[in-house]
């Protein structure tokens, strides 16, 4: 088999796959393998695929289990309502997870090097092709690589994505800025390392929460740029940084000074499709489905998605050890899709709430204030166990309307909208 993309989701099924006996080559178009960025959260759905690899311990160790997440109002910072993560691990199984990205990264590097993955590096896929007996890929230099199967997993500007439909990356105009904080900076004092914080603003927010056991924090700064709105081509620049937030409580303000500056993160998603496979070749991660990192499932779909995939392998390989390829892929197709459409309109939905302004930021305050600690309703569709086959998908949550909470009626459980 090929996986194409040496990122979190194409180091993810090459384990997966290679878990099933499945041999892999992956091809990577970097010099080097290594992830940029700095945090990631792990959520439970995650975190049992990660146990099931045997991977959960060590992804611990590396990482923080926060004791809960609290969303705070970005202009005056007053808590609104809270997560106790000890009690979701109890719930569903398996912990909520802060990692740093490269760490995550080079566990599932490791994890490859020992299950005997080909990695082979300076390896750019320009164009993807079936053949009779599987699929073929084609790099920049010329060079093929043939196999029975091959899995797009080279993110949002994936080649084999024009397999299947002719669209291009929808910019959301929000941009994103990331840093880290050494524990030995004052600020760090200041904040609870065991606490997952989001402060949400009208068209802002900002996220913080500890990594590396709590050796240093790690903060996001995310706001909707004026520049693209207007249509120019130097968008998210660091002094939209300065303005967007200029609203903010102060604890927001004080940590823009320690956010990268020379680098930014423009967000892109694509309209959802739910046609994965073509022929021998599938797509897999933010090939198919890039997402807003509103409900922090992007990498966690890809990982997802990879053990979906080995898993009906397993359940299609014969006894000398031949997979029907045509009846593991249509299982994948099945299932994945429809989970991952949810992800991504849910994600635009969140961050369309998260940034509200005016009458609307007040009535989503309301209603998220009285939530309740306990309730789930929002996170069982999501974080329970990765379903295998469509019956084995929740039902989605519930939605609220803003009005609900001006008219005074009684708030269900569920999330807002």
């Amino acid at each position: 088999m090929i996986v194409v993309g040496g990122g979190i989701g194409g180091l993810g099924v090459a384990c997966s796959l290679t878990r099933q006996g499945q041999s892999v080559r992956l091809l990577e178009s970097a010099p080097a393998f290594g992830e940029v960025g700095a945090g990631i959260q792990l959520a439970p759905n995650c975190t049992r695929i990660l146990d099931d690899y045997g991977l959960l311990d060590e992804a611990k160790s590396l990482g923080v289990v926060p004791d809960a997440m609290v969303m705070r109002d970005a202009v005056d910072g007053d808590e609104l309502t809270r997560l106790d993560l000890r009690d979701l691990e109890r719930r569903y199984g398996y912990p909520y997870l802060v990692i740093h990205r490269s760490d995550l990264h080079g566990l599932l590097l490791r994890a490859c090097e020992r299950a005997g993955v080909e990695l082979v590096n300076d390896a750019r896929v320009t164009s993807y092709e079936n053949t009779d007996g599987g699929a073929r890929v084609t790099l920049a230099s010329g060079e093929t690589h043939e196999a029975g199967m091959v899995i797009a997993a080279d993110g949002l500007h994936s080649p084999a994505r024009k397999l299947f439909v002719d669209d291009r990356p929808v910019s959301s105009a929000y941009v994103a800025y990331r840093g880290t904080v050494p524990a030995a900076q004052p600020r760090v004092e200041s904040v609870d390392l065991s606490e997952v914080v989001v402060y949400i603003g009208p068209r802002c927010h900002f996220v913080h929460y500890g990594l590396r056991g709590g050796e240093m924090l790690n903060q996001v700064a995310v706001f909707e740029s004026p520049k693209a709105l207007a249509g120019r081509d130097d968008w998210g620049t660091p002094d939209e940084l300065d303005a967007a937030f200029a609203g903010t409580c102060g604890f927001v303000q004080d940590g823009l000074p320690f956010m990268w500056r020379d680098k930014w993160w423009r967000m892109f998603d694509r309209d959802p499709i739910m046609t994965w496979v073509h022929g021998r070749i599938a797509l897999l991660g933010d090939s198919a489905h890039p997402p807003l990192q509103y409900i922090a499932q992007g990498a966690i779909m890809a990982i997802e998605d990879g053990w979906v995939l080995g898993e009906h392998v397993a359940r299609n390989r014969a006894e000398d050890g031949t997979v029907d390829w045509t009846a593991a892929l249509a299982a994948y197709e099945a299932v994945r899709p429809e989970h991952c459409r949810r992800v991504l309109t849910t994600s635009r939905k969140w961050g369309e709430l998260w940034h509200l302004d005016g009458l609307a930021r007040e009535q989503r305050n309301v209603l998220l204030r009285a939530r309740d600690t306990y309730d789930y309703a929002f996170t069982d569709w999501l974080y329970g166990p990765t379903a295998l086959t469509p019956d084995e998908e929740p039902p989605m949550f519930t939605a609220i309307p803003l009005d609900s909470a001006v008219t005074g009626e009684p708030v269900p459980a569920g999330g807002a909208a």
